[in-house]
């Protein structure tokens, strides 16, 4: 029998790391005026997996921040994720990437054993969250937490090109420069959590929260509450407002059942995933398109979670035709009812405009989109997938107009707005293996290549010798006519 390890459970860690030697030294120049190499946008486990490839890439003068107060706080896992466990596979590359020392199963393995790993068939959630916590710290990733950005511009002129970044640092405002940007920030990290227009006013009103929103689940006790949408968020949140005492939750859904394809795993091997960039925009707008259309699937245990309620009803063919705010509640018209409501949760997902961003709306007018690139057929028309930028191989905004935003190659998308391109929901962890190294490899071409001037002289510098002819001198041959002459 396997029992938990009861010594250091980070040896096997600080072992792999001694062993894998220390990270290259800092390569990339640097330049007056350039405050840092590489920022990354958000501390969760796709920014911390980024801070830790870089960092093995010998890619120095590295920022991570985050808007959050504080590790408790950032990311989902422990604020606005609901779930018991993770959706994906216990046994997926993370943020350890070729490390599997610094992997989850070894993590809890070695405070658990190998036995109790092998009777989990999914990640515990908040497991999770301590894990990333433990990999920031094993890994020396530090985060600045409270720290915010408001919006940048390219800057024109100096030895390399740069942005200029207005920050806000714990409620003040801060300027610094970087020539390069990561955006690892999440699920709205291209846009926003998107509310149907008829629940503007009760969403005004404190009488509806979007899923992404933090939700005061306590204060739904004894109310009657409305959720929309049937995608995972959806059933979690509807269960967490079940477990909390909502006296009946109704769950909405636009189709006539509940999503139960998981189309996205009958492309998941490596030729189709690894090479998934490769593709005609035909195809991976096919993708896209289809898993869009028979939609998002909430694992099997989300639903079950909520059916264990008496008091858990479920809406199958019913979008809400019109919802109005009357004395206190939500009053919604549905298949011919009129439904009254305490509080209305939106599982209506996120949209890919980035003119919603505040960081991102100065350049939202100059960003290829997918609607510029390619016009599917009618039958696989979707406007929102359209409005999703068109990605580059080192997943970089590109221009919508050759030639009037260069700089744009410099900022690189990790979160789901890169969906249309990637096939994947970027900052899953799914993606992780692939797009985080190929992200990197761009970055570390893209800084060579703008001092190459400076690393030609480097590479070609005159080196000194290690040792002199005297190393060697008393063992040269010498020939025998050479002796004869000399005797």
């Amino acid at each position: 029998m396997t029992s938990p390890t009861t010594s250091n459970p980070d040896t096997s860690a600080h072992e792999a790391l001694r062993l894998l030697g220390p990270a290259p030294a800092n390569w990339v120049p640097a330049h007056e005026g350039v405050d840092h190499n590489v920022l990354i946008v958000g501390s969760g486990q796709s920014g911390s997996a980024f801070a830790f490839a870089l960092q093995r890439a010998g890619i120095g003068g590295v920022s991570v921040i985050d808007a959050a107060g504080g590790a408790a706080q950032a990311g989902v896992w422990l604020t606005r994720a609901r779930m018991h466990k993770l959706r994906t596979l216990k046994n997926l590359v993370g943020p350890e990437g070729p490390v599997s020392a610094l992997g989850f199963q070894a993590w809890y393995e070695a405070r658990h054993g190998q036995e109790a790993y092998a009777a989990i068939d999914r990640i515990g959630r908040t497991d999770w969250a301590a894990y990333l916590d433990w990999f920031r710290g094993i890994t020396g990733t530090t985060v600045r937490y409270g720290t915010r950005l408001v919006r940048f511009e390219p800057v024109r002129g100096g030895a390399v090109p740069h942005f200029r970044l207005h920050l806000e640092v714990n409620g003040e405002p801060c300027t610094e420069t970087a020539r390069k940007l990561v955006f690892a920030n999440g699920v709205a990290g291209s846009g926003a959590p998107f509310i149907p227009e008829l629940l503007s006013a009760a969403v005004d009103q404190g009488l509806a929260a979007h899923t992404g929103h933090a939700i005061d689940f306590a204060a739904l006790a004894g109310k009657t509450v409305a959720v929309i949408g049937a995608a995972a968020s959806a059933f979690d949140a509807a269960a967490v407002a079940l477990e909390s005492g909502a006296a009946a939750v109704h769950l909405f859904a636009r189709r006539d059942h509940i999503a139960a394809t998981p189309v996205v795993r009958v492309r998941g091997y490596p030729g189709f995933y690894d090479n998934y960039l490769s593709l005609p925009d035909a195809t991976r707008w096919h993708h896209a398109a289809r898993y869009r259309r028979l939609g998002t699937t909430p694992p099997p245990d989300s639903v079950q979670r909520v059916l264990a309620f008496p008091n858990f009803h479920l809406h199958l063919g019913a979008p809400w035709q019109r919802a109005q705010v009357q004395g206190g509640q939500v009053v919604a018209e549905v298949q011919g009812e009129r439904l009254h409501f305490d509080f209305v949760i939106a599982g209506t997902g996120y949209t890919h405009e980035l003119s919603q961003r505040p960081e991102l709306a100065g350049i939202a007018g100059l960003v290829l989109r997918w609607r510029d690139r390619y016009q599917p057929a009618a039958h696989e028309r979707d406007d929102e997938l359209g409005a999703a930028p068109y990605l580059g191989a080192g997943l970089e905004y590109l221009e919508k107009t050759p030639g009037t935003a260069p700089w744009l190659r410099d900022i690189h998308t990790y979160n789901p707005g890169g969906f249309a391109t990637t096939g994947l929901p970027l900052g899953d962890v799914p993606s992780i293996r692939g797009y985080v190294p190929a992200v990197v490899r761009r970055i570390s071409h893209d800084l060579l290549h703008a001092d190459l001037a400076l690393h030609e002289a480097r590479t070609r510098a005159d080196v000194p010798a290690d040792f002199g002819e005297e190393l060697y001198a008393g063992a040269l041959w010498q020939p025998q006519s050479a002796a004869l002459g000399a005797a």
